[in-house]
């Protein structure tokens, strides 16, 4: 069944109405939809990319019922709290290169983020951002391929802005702008950053190529210069990121491994 968010019961542009009048910017928020609550951003986003949304869709919730980030795992968020957002890009790449991608997004929401708060943040290989040694935003980016490559990528931003408590499995390893500033932050100046930054991004990835990403990447890596290790087969020192995104690792005996998919500890 065709989704038809105008006819959303959940639809609510109260959620963001200042930028839903400054929209888009580029091309991020051609279309934008604003949710108080639904199962996923990144399912509505998948439903109306499958539909024929333009690139630059954007979904945002107040709330999600079953958000969820990397490896399956659920993404937990208070209500009203943080910033939930799923961006629909069509970019003309191999599927080879959509990995790039997530490090492109990570590198966009950093620049942002601290842009707005002055917080210093990093990014942990590949898309997670970090703030005190503790995770403050996470990053999931999903493609859709067919016959003729990539057909789209949707990629979900998942921010602790002002939640302030978490569930026991999270809360020695999750934190929020909030907590670090010390108050409250508004959440819409935020998204409005974010997709000016990812817009930028994005714009000089299609004209340039992945070199600036992987140099900004390098410049706030929270990764590189740490031990790491990556299933039974590759553990050692992080060292760099390659040019075409994978993390090069050097073992103990002086080999360099590259982890170019999945999670490291």
């Amino acid at each position: 069944m065709t989704l038809r968010p105008f006819d959303h019961a959940l639809l609510d542009h109260s959620v963001y109405p200042r930028l839903a009048t400054r929209l888009p910017i580029g091309i991020m928020g051609r279309t934008f939809y604003p949710f108080r609550s639904v199962d996923s951003t990144q399912n509505l986003a998948r439903e109306l990319a499958a539909d024929g949304a333009p690139e630059g869709t954007v979904v945002v919730a107040d709330h999600q019922t079953q958000g969820r980030g990397r490896a399956g795992r659920s993404w937990l968020a208070e209500p009203g709290a943080n910033l939930l957002v799923s961006v629909l890009l069509r970019p003309p790449i191999p599927v080879a290169r959509t990995p790039q991608l997530s490090l492109l997004v990570a590198t966009a929401s950093r620049e942002a983020i601290e842009a707005q708060t002055g917080l210093p943040l990093r990014i942990r290989w590949p898309n997670d951002l970090m703030l005190g040694g503790r995770k403050v935003a996470g990053i999931l980016t999903e493609a859709a391929s067919g016959g003729q490559g990539l057909l789209h990528v949707v990629a979900g931003i998942g921010l602790n802005v002002n939640q302030t408590a978490f569930h026991e499995e999270i809360r020695e390893r999750a934190t929020s702008l909030a907590l670090a500033t010390g108050s409250p932050l508004e959440r819409e100046p935020l998204l409005e950053a974010l997709l000016a930054a990812l817009n930028r991004w994005y714009a000089a990835y299609l004209e340039t190529g992945f070199g600036p990403v992987r140099s900004a990447w390098r410049r706030n890596s929270a990764t590189l210069g740490e031990w790491v290790a990556s299933g039974p087969e590759i553990a050692g020192t992080a060292v760099d990121l390659d040019a075409d995104g994978a993390l090069v690792v050097s073992t103990a005996s002086g080999v360099l491994k590259r982890v170019v998919a999945g999670e490291v500890q």
